[in-house]
């Protein structure tokens, strides 16, 4: 099975535990070399160069997913729009689609970027998308969706005991995201907080409504 990585903060307790629960070596380094942007991944899906990875929303569309993705309940903090002149973001379909779906013009910032840009400026002024999105429909927002092509099985095997909560990421990783990020081991499980991973009943009901909305 060949799994595509987002190698953002948000994706880090799924890696750490994937990591842990995956016996090939193989596969572990497959899980490595295969490590991008959201848009990025999202078209190596698409001509199947891999077989499962966490797709973004927009690009979910008719594939095969399990009930496991990118939530944000209200803020998020790496999905961020600066007021003024339209800018999208390359690296992410989805936060440029929800950007236009809230009908909100500026510039896109998403990812590890983003939440260094909240970190180091917090008085300039921007807008949480994923806050906004549950301001106006009362839902939480969900980013991207664990889809797959192939191996249903191996993957539902693999993570049907991931729980966040139980993840304790190690103090070298921490570190090692600190120093290529230049976000503090503190920030990144502070905003780690915010992110969740179950896809429920709401996030279902989110997902629906906003693939609607950008048909």
């Amino acid at each position: 099975m060949v799994f595509a990585k987002i190698d953002f903060i948000n994706l880090l307790p799924f890696h750490v535990y994937i990591k842990k629960h995956i016996r090939s070596t193989q596969t572990k380094a497959i899980i490595e070399y295969k490590k991008s942007y959201p848009s990025a991944i999202n078209k190596k899906f698409k001509k199947r160069k891999v077989d499962s990875a966490f797709i973004s929303s927009i690009a979910s569309r008719h594939e095969k997913k399990l009930n496991l993705g990118i939530v944000a309940k209200k803020d998020v903090l790496s999905v961020l729009l600066i007021p003024g002149k339209d800018e999208k973001d390359f690296q992410s379909d989805t936060s440029n689609a929800l950007a236009k779906v809230l009908n909100l013009k500026g510039k896109v910032i998403i990812g590890d970027k983003a939440l260094k840009f909240y970190h180091q400026d917090k008085d300039k002024k921007f807008i949480d998308l994923a806050e906004e999105w549950n301001k106006k429909y009362n839902l939480p927002f969900v980013f991207a969706v664990l889809c797959y092509s192939s191996h249903k099985k191996q993957l539902e095997k693999i993570t049907k005991n991931f729980n966040k909560n139980h993840i304790k990421i190690p103090t070298y990783i921490l570190n090692q995201y600190s120093k290529r990020t230049g976000i503090s081991n503190e920030n990144i499980l502070e905003y780690l907080q915010k992110i969740d991973y179950k896809i429920g009943i709401k996030e279902k009901r989110s997902l629906k409504l906003f693939l609607k909305l950008t048909k």
